[in-house]
């Protein structure tokens, strides 16, 4: 377990030295960026890590024999020309894995920059969105940190960006088009014309790349009625952060766009909790609820920020996040069903044998 508590060590450590020294929000631009590239390489250097690792490696196999046009024929067309370039260089499937934990990494240090505290933000995805999604949905998670890089240039004004970000989150797992309709419901109302170019949009990318695969989606995810382990646990996750911001959110210093936007992902986060209990397949919610994540990063990492009256309870408020994000990756190391797939954690073979941490 201890390189997952490094990991968390790292960021803690920032956090608190964001709150308590104003400087370091200046000289902790460049920490910020090496502890994002190790985490990138403990995302993409795992070994037998995951849940899904075997899933993943058969695919990798798989891949070995077809060529370019068969291969983006194969699935998930980023994925699977991203598998093809590895097999093409004579690599392994951790170069696979690394450019995946590049791209998620890059997202979600972009995203995080867009906090008041970045070393919080990202503190808050370390128990579950790093350490679970980023190295066990090696697919979703690029889709994720695609789909974080858009929300940071949303957050300046940039709805192309935006927009291509979300093309590229697609190409490695269908899913992510749930976002779209969640932002162009944000849209103000004399927006109108931004409001049908993304559902245009979405129509697209849904014929282009979700409809080919319709049947087998549904035939995965709700007749197979397939319940994914701790969905419950997962999808309740976001219902904390929802309830804060849907409370609270006068007191957050954002933008009538931004507030927008954020009342309408805290909503969908409401709207997952109810539907996970009348739908049939837990899967389903459980896939679209991991989308809500960063709701978690922008609301938790917020909430100094919030409660400002005194120094003091600012950083109360910091330790208090802090404590509440240890208590998620204990006991989810600990008690979690599947956590015996990431335990204990192996670094790739790339020139002799794995080495285990336990």
């Amino acid at each position: 377990m201890f390189p997952y508590w490094l990991l968390f060590s790292i960021f803690a450590a920032g956090s608190l030295e964001y709150r308590r020294r104003q400087s370091f929000a200046r000289e902790g631009n460049p920490l910020l960026v090496i502890a994002g590239l190790f985490t990138a390489l403990m995302i993409g250097l795992r070994y037998h890590v995951g849940g899904d690792w075997g899933n993943y490696y058969r695919m990798f196999e798989e891949l070995r024999y077809l060529g370019f046009s068969s291969a983006l024929a194969y699935g998930d067309p980023g994925y699977s020309a991203l598998n093809w370039l590895a097999h093409w260089l004579e690599t392994e499937i951790w170069f696979v894995n690394l450019v995946c934990g590049a791209i998620f990494t890059w997202g979600l240090i972009g995203f995080a920059r867009n906090q008041p505290n970045p070393w919080l933000a990202v503190l808050v995805g370390v128990p579950y969105l790093i350490i679970v999604v980023a190295m066990g949905y090696t697919r979703q998670a690029v889709a994720i940190g695609f789909v974080m890089a858009g929300l940071a240039a949303l957050d300046r004004g940039s709805l192309l960006r935006f927009a291509l970000y979300v093309l590229c989150a697609v190409t490695f797992h269908k899913s992510a088009i749930i976002v779209l309709p969640i932002v162009a419901v944000s849209a103000a109302r004399n927006k109108i014309v931004i409001v049908l170019m993304l559902f245009a949009l979405m129509a697209a990318l849904y014929y282009v790349f979700v409809a080919a695969g319709f049947d087998m989606l549904v035939a995965n995810y709700i007749d197979a009625q397939y319940q994914s382990e701790g969905a419950a646990v997962r999808v309740a996750m976001n219902i904390p952060p929802a309830l804060l911001f849907l409370t609270l959110q006068k007191h957050f210093e954002l933008t009538a766009a931004q507030r927008k936007l954020w009342r309408n992902f805290s909503l969908a986060a409401m709207f997952t909790l109810g539907a996970l209990l009348v739908l049939a397949s837990s899967t389903a919610v459980d896939r679209l609820a991991l989308y809500l994540i960063p709701l978690q990063m922008f609301v938790l990492s917020r909430l100094p920020q919030v409660f400002r009256g005194r120094a003091s309870t600012n950083s109360h408020v910091v330790l208090a996040v802090i404590a509440y994000s240890a208590i998620i990756q204990f006991v989810w190391l600990n008690f979690a069903n599947n956590a015996d797939y990431w335990l204990p954690y192996e670094v790739y073979p790339i020139f002799t044998g794995a080495y285990e941490f336990v």
